[in-house]
């Protein structure tokens, strides 16, 4: 546990003699943090204020994650999740803001949908909640939403996410709109007439006889993606990359100057398809693996670690999607598509960093794509001066973590709703000691 010294100021917070790695100033030195009034106030040695104190010796200290991708099921179905739980899971994984998705019910294709999900992240949120709002009514994919409307509401981008914008011509309309609104359109690539399956196509789908998803399902819309930002101008964002080819195709997009970005999530990254088949380590047919898009082969997870240390790849973001046990206590076929990740999400990327992989990813570059990189790929700092660093003035959000602690990973333990994940049991090395949000220690 973090020693904590409660003493004298309400309004301060010190951290004390920590390693603190800050990407967007090229910090990475033993120092102490002073928050004073929910901001960052200094960052140097030996701070003497009257503050709470936390020892953060032997732990890395950072600012707060940012998560571009979550789903935190209000309102609508909470049954599988509330913006409370949701919140609670994100402070337990070192993240002090979500960016929350527009699935829910009714969906967030209204000013006031926003508004209710931004109103109840006040009262009862451990996070910074971010709205995205639906590009089209309804997630219908028929016709475009009132952009202007949801972005005056609160709204920081757009998707349907939990299903592609399939129409074309639907797409540039909304990159044409999005544009004047200075937002990006965040876009679940998946042509779904190529893909119709349950996970991977692969030979662990064939073995098992489950129905796959061959990679040309997402690697086709993420090329008419790319072309629709080089017709229009208009900033695409590249949800949940998943596979080489996509990765490849970003890489060149970034290299001709387009306005794209792209986000990977920890299980794409760590977990691959062999899971689904247990391998006498699970369960096979294993639901909690079912995921939308599939987890792919080990050559796909290592090229999206590729993207990551080439710069291709802007963030890492977690999907989290919580479904309740009825969701995934049946047939792998009718099981939902998700995860839940906010709280394995620091335990599993680490691993990343491990001296024992051939193309390790260097902590500080970790710590960049899960603070700086979201925030510079969506420019919410344009919105939130400061958000993802440590700079004098930026909100008071940090989070202190210890990289060697190893801990297991017990579902039933989550503050999230959703249990539902395929590394229940593993052993996992580093974990969030504290997460502060606005200078209030809301983990820890």
């Amino acid at each position: 546990m973090m020693s904590r010294q409660m003493n004298r100021s309400e309004n301060s917070l010190l951290i004390k003699g920590g390693r603190v790695i800050d990407p967007s100033q090229g910090i990475d030195t033993i120092a102490d943090v002073l928050i004073s009034d929910g901001r960052i106030a200094k960052v140097g040695p030996d701070i003497a204020a009257d503050a709470e104190v936390l020892d953060a010796t032997g732990r890395i200290v950072c600012p707060g994650f940012v998560d571009l991708h979550c789903h935190l099921r209000e309102p609508g179905f909470e049954y599988k999740e509330t913006i409370e739980t949701g919140t609670l899971a994100a402070a337990r994984g070192g993240f002090t803001t979500v960016c929350a998705m527009p699935n829910t019910e009714p969906p967030l294709d209204s000013s006031a949908s926003i508004e209710f999900v931004l109103r109840a992240a006040r009262e009862r949120g451990s996070a910074r909640v971010l709205p995205i709002a639906c590009v089209t009514k309804g997630r219908a994919g028929k016709e475009l939403a009132e952009m202007a409307e949801l972005a005056a509401a609160g709204a920081i981008a757009f998707s349907d996410d939990g299903d592609p914008i399939a129409d074309a011509a639907i797409m540039r309309r909304a990159l044409e709109y999005s544009i004047a609104l200075g937002l990006p359109i965040s876009d679940h690539c998946e042509d779904k007439s190529l893909s119709g399956g349950v996970m991977h196509e692969g030979w662990v789908s064939t073995r098992l006889g489950l129905r796959g998803v061959p990679a040309a399902a997402e690697e086709s819309m993420v090329a008419r993606d790319i072309a629709l930002a080089r017709l229009t101008g208009g900033h695409v964002h590249i949800a949940h990359v998943s596979t080489a080819g996509s990765v490849d195709l970003v890489r060149q997009a970034k290299a001709e100057g387009l306005p794209v970005t792209a986000e990977v999530t920890p299980h794409h990254l760590t977990v691959t398809h062999e899971v689904v088949m247990g391998g006498g380590e699970g369960l096979a047919y294993d639901t909690n693996a079912k995921v939308n898009p599939p987890l792919r082969s080990p050559e796909d997870a290592e090229a999206c670690v590729r993207g990551l240390l080439g710069g291709t790849i802007d963030a890492i973001a977690t999907d989290h999607a919580p479904h309740a046990v009825e969701d995934k206590l049946c047939e792998f076929d009718l099981a939902a598509f998700g995860i839940s990740g906010l709280e394995t999400a620091l335990g599993l990327v680490l691993t990343l960093a491990g001296a024992n992989r051939e193309s390790a990813v260097p902590l500080p570059l970790l710590v960049e794509k899960l603070t700086t990189g979201p925030v510079r790929a969506f420019g919410l700092d344009k919105r939130f001066p400061g958000l993802g660093t440590l700079v004098e003035g930026a909100p008071g959000d940090v989070t202190v973590f210890d990289p060697d602690v190893e801990w297991t990973v017990e579902p039933g333990e989550f503050a999230s709703k959703g249990r539902n994940t395929p590394v229940a049991g593993r052993q996992l090395k580093g974990r969030v000691i504290a997460t502060v949000y606005e200078g209030r220690i809301v983990y820890g």
